[in-house]
C-alpha cells in the first residue's frame, strides 16, 4: 500500500485491479505490469 502512494496510486482501486486481472488469468511471465510503479504510468479505472 505504501509503494501505490508513493507512485500517486489509489491503493484501493490498484487491488481491485491486480486481483480482477490474476482472476482473468494474466501471464505470470507479465507479473510485472501488476506492480504499482507500471500503474503510476497509466491511470488506473474505476471499477464497477
Amino acid at each position: 500500500m505504501e509503494t501505490c502512494r508513493l507512485n500517486a496510486v489509489d491503493p484501493q482501486a490498484h487491488l481491485a485491479q491486480v486481483i480482477a486481472r490474476t482472476v482473468a488469468a494474466h501471464l505470470q511471465s507479465r507479473i510485472d505490469d501488476l506492480l504499482p510503479s507500471a500503474s503510476a504510468a497509466q491511470p488506473l479505472k474505476a471499477m464497477a
